[in-house]
This record gives C-alpha cells, sequence and structure tokens, in this order.
C-alpha cells in the first residue's frame, strides 16, 4: 500500500513521540553519569522512620523520624570517614526527629540533633556539636521515595541465568552478569533456610527481593551468610573480620522487603548486605549484627545487636531519583551528572531484552507500549550500558522516581519530534503545491 509523504512524515513522528514520553533516557556506564542508590537513606547506618529502640552502638550514623530510646547507652559514628560527616545533612551523625530517651548517648564523629529530651537523657559529641532542634531530614518525603522505590526494585524479573536453588539446609543464590543480578525468593523459603550462600562477580549489583508480610530468620535457625570470593575459589563466611573479595560482594548487596511488615534477624547471625524493609518493624535481637544498614518503619535491638559501617554502594535501576552519595573509603565514586537524552543506548544481552525505540532506547517499563517485552514490562529499564533490565545496573540515582529527571527532557524531545514530523508534513505539501 502506497502511504503519502504526509501520512507517513506524522507516523514517524507520532512513534517517536510516544516513544520518548514513555521511555526513560538510556544511560550508559561511564565516568559522567549519576549513580542511583538510595537517597538520604545511603548516609546512613540506621534509617528509621519510627522509633528506634537500641542498645549498645551503631557504627554508622543514625537517623530517626520518631522517638529514640537509647537506654542502656548509645554510641553513634564511630567508623564514619570525614567526607561521609561532610556528606550528612548539617554533619549530623545523630538524627531525632522526636524526643530522645538515655543518660548515655555519645556521637563519636559529627553532630547531633534532636527534637526534645526526655528529663536526665545525656547526649554528648565527641567531634562536633549536639543540639536541640528541627530535622533536617523530611521522613515522610524520603519514606515515601523508598517504599516506591522497594516495589519498583521488586519488579525487575530474575536476571536471566539466575537461579535460587534450595538443597536441604541451604539456599544458594547464583548470578552471573556482571553488572546487576536480581533475585526474587519468598520469605518462607528464605527462612527455611539455615545457611545462605550467595554466587555472584565481585563488583556487581545484587538485589534480592523477598516477598511475603514477614519475616524471621530464627524460624530455621541461620547461622550465617556466605559469599563467593573468586581469588579464593570459595564461600567466605561473611562477619567483621572477614568477608568475601575484600567486602565488595556486601558492599553492593540489598535484601528488598517491599512489603513486609515484620523482619527478625535470628541474634547469632551477621547478616551481610544492607536491608530496606521501608514497612517493617525491624527486631535486631540481642546479638549478632548486621553488616550494613538498616532501613525500616521501626527498629528494636539490645545486647551485641549492632549495626556495621557498610553502607550500600551499588548502582540501582533508573526507577529512583538521585542525591549525593558519600564516597566511602576505597570505594570509587561516579560523579552525579545526568547523562543527556541522546546518549548511548543499552545494548541488551540474553533472551530477556527489552524493545527498541526507532531512537535506540530501550522501552519504559509497566509503560502501555505493547512492544514491550515480558522481561521489561513491569520496570524502567536498567541503564548499564550492557544489559537489559533483568540483568543490569543502571547508573543513576536513589529514591523512588516521582516524574521529575528523565521525564521533563523527553517530554521535551516529543514534542520536539512532534513539531519535526509537522515540519515535514508543511514540506511535502508545499512541494506538492509546486507541482501541481
Amino acid at each position: 500500500m502506497r502511504i503519502s509523504t504526509s501520512a507517513a512524515a506524522l507516523a514517524v513522528g507520532g512513534s517517536l513521540a510516544l516513544a520518548g514520553l514513555v521511555a526513560p533516557a538510556a544511560q550508559a556506564v561511564g565516568a559522567d553519569q549519576e549513580c542511583r542508590g538510595l537517597g538520604v537513606a545511603n548516609l546512613y547506618g540506621e534509617f528509621i522512620e519510627g522509633d528506634d529502640t537500641h542498645t549498645p552502638d551503631a557504627e554508622g550514623a543514625v537517623a530517626v523520624g520518631g522517638n529514640a530510646d537509647f537506654t542502656g547507652g548509645f554510641s553513634v559514628g564511630q567508623e564514619l570517614t570525614p567526607a561521609e560527616v561532610d556528606a550528612l545533612p548539617g554533619k549530623n551523625a545523630l538524627v531525632v526527629a522526636g524526643r530522645i530517651t538515655g543518660h548515655n548517648t555519645q556521637v563519636m564523629k559529627g553532630n547531633g540533633v534532636y527534637g526534645s529530651k526526655a528529663d536526665g537523657a545525656v547526649v554528648q559529641a565527641h567531634a562536633g556539636t549536639v543540639s536541640q532542634g528541627a530535622s533536617p531530614i523530611d521522613f515522610k518525603a524520603e519514606f515515601a521515595k523508598l517504599r516506591a522505590a522497594a516495589t519498583s526494585l521488586a519488579a525487575v524479573p530474575q536476571t536471566v541465568g539466575a537461579t535460587v536453588q534450595a538443597q536441604g539446609p541451604k539456599l544458594t543464590f547464583t548470578g552471573g552478569d556482571a553488572k546487576y543480578n536480581s533475585f526474587t525468593v519468598d520469605a518462607a523459603t528464605l527462612q527455611g533456610a539455615k545457611e545462605v550462600y550467595l554466587k555472584v562477580p565481585a563488583g556487581a549489583v545484587t538485589v534480592v527481593n523477598v516477598t511475603g508480610g514477614s519475616y524471621d530468620m530464627a524460624a530455621a535457625g541461620t547461622s550465617g551468610f556466605f559469599l563467593w570470593d573468586a581469588g579464593k575459589s570459595a564461600f567466605v563466611l561473611d562477619d567483621k573480620a572477614q568477608s568475601a573479595s575484600g567486602g565488595a560482594i556486601r558492599a553492593r548487596l540489598l535484601w528488598n522487603f517491599p512489603t513486609a511488615t515484620k523482619v527478625v534477624k535470628k541474634s547469632d547471625a551477621a547478616w551481610a548486605g544492607t536491608v530496606l524493609a521501608p514497612n517493617a518493624a525491624f527486631d535486631l535481637g540481642s546479638g549478632g549484627p548486621v553488616n550494613g544498614s538498616v532501613i525500616a518503619a521501626s527498629l528494636t535491638g539490645k545486647g551485641g545487636a549492632e549495626t556495621h559501617h557498610y553502607p550500600f554502594t551499588g548502582c540501582l535501576p533508573g526507577t529512583v531519583v538521585p542525591t549525593p552519595n558519600p564516597t566511602p573509603t576505597g570505594t570509587p565514586t561516579v560523579p552525579p551528572v545526568v547523562t543527556p537524552s541522546g546518549s548511548p543506548s543499552v545494548t541488551p544481552s540474553g533472551s530477556a531484552s527489552p524493545s527498541v525505540t526507532p531512537s535506540g532506547k530501550p522501552s519504559a517499563s509497566g509503560s502501555a507500549s505493547p512492544s514491550a517485552s515480558a522481561s521489561a514490562s513491569t520496570t524502567a529499564p536498567v541503564a548499564s550500558g550492557s544489559a537489559s533490565p533483568s540483568a543490569t545496573a543502571n547508573g543513576g540515582g536513589n529514591l523512588a522516581h516521582t516524574g521529575s529527571g528523565p521525564v521533563v527532557p523527553l517530554a521535551v524531545g516529543g514534542a520536539v519530534v512532534i513539531a519535526a514530523g509537522g515540519g515535514i508534513v508543511v514540506a511535502a505539501r508545499r512541494k506538492a503545491a509546486k507541482k501541481a
């Protein structure tokens, strides 16, 4: 069938405009790319929306949106670097939006701020100041973004070729993508494991999405998390004294509980990686640390239950908005520069590649585009420059994308494309008129 020049121009212009409106800009991994993490929560070892009842210490910074009960003694921020302190809002290693209770709360590095103090409460800073004042963090806004981010991460399909295998008391996660490995496991399966093994390439970002309303590590008596060390060709039990690949695996390991309302850590097990449970009451138990950060609706812990300062340093899929991340010691940073919409397109890997628009960018997840592949139908593409959303990390930002960021330039780009299409139509009609 013959199509007139003006009809063809409108068809091309319209399809490009729609693609521009629904597809996030592809972002190649590189030094000029922003890194998407977990927003302000990335800066804190404990980032709690409500109340935090905890002893004896948190090695990193602590932010509490409700009240903090540190009765029995509590220390904060001993392992923070000067750069990490500088990155904190107001350099506050301790933020308590509500009331603080406890006769011996010590802020080892950085400042502290609280809404009010209980009678007799003592809060001291060793290398900064402590004051009463308004919280520098909008916890309601941050947790709204965190919940959206948790939901979005959970929608990323399991990476092509990745497996979750239960063998008796062992549960093994295996993924081979060098950039991004996404796993999905139900809480019942995870809490039924006495030992958890993870084998992924060093340097890869790993997100374990745990489905279900609650998780109790004590159910089966989980005793340890073992991470694969390629240099040793062996699994290494993660703890304070040792970790696979010098800590590179756990630094980019995120346990995502998007729907859980309760998460319990078994007391004598060290939990490797950061835990994102924005709707959950998190119980640290009475012994054994989390070797990473805890992001939760509330927190309780006592005895030897600590949070060790191993912040999450991975780059997450492009469903989150950027905020600056501190640079942990020995960890390279990625400058927070937004990649233009005309950046190189994603090169799909495996069979789960997203559909490609005429501009060379992968189509948006969750859009109404009929060309979207099944593996990319629920999430935005992961911009790693090398793989599909189910297999790669994006170099972008930090909390749930709420309609800002790449959408604006794409909308403008769509308008430009529509205008271009219209210009082609006008030119074609003028040419036809001259011939007549």
